[in-house]
Order: C-alpha cells, then sequence, then structure tokens
C-alpha cells in the first residue's frame, strides 16, 4: 500500500509539472504574438499618411522581427520557470517549445526523477479589420476662359489650398473609422489584430 502511495504521489508530482510546462509554453507563445502584433501597429503608424502601403499591415503581412518577439517569449517562459527550446514564427503566430527547471524529482519510478517537463504551444495573429482603398479624385474638367478686351492681362487669382479630406475605408470589427492625415490616430493594438492560442493545446 506504501508502495502504491508512493507511486500515486509521483504520478501526481509529474501531472503538476506538466501542467506547469503547459502554462509557461501558453505564456511564452502568446508573448510573442503580442509582441509581434505590437510591431504591426507601430509599423503601420510609420505608414498611416501613405494608404497603399496600408495593405500589408491589415491582413497582418508586413515584416515583423521575430527575435524581438521571441525573446519576449523567454522572459515570459522564465517568469513561469522554464526555458524556451524553440520559438520560430509561423504564418501569422508563433510556434513555442518550452521545458521546466524543475524535475519531477525523487521518485519510486525508475528514472523519473530527474526527468522534466515540456510542452508545446502556438498562438496566432488575427487582423480584425479590412480596407478598400478610396478611389483616385477625378481630374478637373478643363474651363476656358474668355479672351481679354483689354491688353492689360488680369493678375491671377490665388490657388484655393484644397481641403484635407479624411482617408476612408478602414473598417475595423464593423466600425467604419476615418483617418485624418494631419493627426492621425490609429486605434489602439487590441483593436487592429486579435491573439488567441489554437492547435491541441488551445
Amino acid at each position: 500500500m506504501l508502495f502504491l502511495a508512493l507511486v500515486y504521489f509521483a504520478v501526481g508530482q509529474a501531472a503538476v509539472l506538466r501542467n506547469a510546462a503547459q502554462t509557461a509554453a501558453d505564456a511564452a507563445a502568446l508573448g510573442a504574438a503580442y509582441d509581434a502584433r505590437d510591431q504591426l501597429r507601430d509599423g503601420w503608424v510609420g505608414v498611416i499618411s501613405d494608404p497603399d502601403q496600408w495593405q500589408l499591415f491589415v491582413e497582418g503581412k508586413a515584416l515583423v522581427d521575430g527575435d524581438v518577439a521571441c525573446q519576449r517569449a523567454v522572459d515570459l517562459a522564465a517568469d513561469n520557470d522554464a526555458d524556451v527550446d524553440e520559438c520560430s514564427l509561423a504564418g501569422l503566430g508563433f510556434q513555442v517549445a518550452v521545458h521546466t527547471r524543475e524535475t519531477v524529482g525523487e521518485s519510486v519510478v525508475p528514472d523519473t526523477a530527474t526527468h522534466q517537463a515540456i510542452a508545446t504551444a502556438q498562438a496566432v495573429i488575427e487582423p480584425r479589420c479590412s480596407f478598400s482603398p478610396p478611389e483616385p479624385p477625378a481630374d478637373p474638367e478643363p474651363t476656358t476662359e474668355p479672351s481679354p478686351t483689354s491688353s492689360a492681362e488680369p493678375e491671377p487669382e490665388p490657388e484655393p489650398e484644397p481641403e484635407t479630406e479624411p482617408i476612408l475605408g478602414l473598417v475595423c470589427d464593423g466600425e467604419a473609422l476615418a483617418i485624418d492625415p494631419e493627426e492621425p490616430v490609429l486605434p489602439e493594438a487590441d483593436l487592429l489584430f486579435h491573439v488567441r492560442l489554437t492547435g491541441d493545446n488551445q
């Protein structure tokens, strides 16, 4: 009976350690994806006055620094007493594998006392917006001016300054947004992109 109790205790320890590994993997994958999401928004702000470049950011296809994002994964895994074995950018998300720093410890089950728990997780970034570029303005119709009746040429009238038009066509979660090109402001990153865990370990 005592032997069986020790076996159950060892199995329980292993299960707790496995759960800890999964928690660390989930946190690491989410951390990398959140960092990449913030990079996407920051890059978008950098080209906010040029709607021709928006589509890459709207679709989440603009380049992000995967090394910086994975460093965030390393930090969060460490906060959960684990180390990252792998962190890779996969499409619009990150695949992360970790192992715990702790081991199962003293155990009556052979060859398990020094075992660490391992786990994997994947987090994806999902765009929440769409963008339809506005139609280019039509060329103004040419106007014919009557011939002057005198030899004195009239002074040309100053051209009126064109009014700044808002940039239209951005829709996030069904809400149309207008961006003022003079004072451009984007929504917060969580309104532009959704981050979630996916796969078997969701």
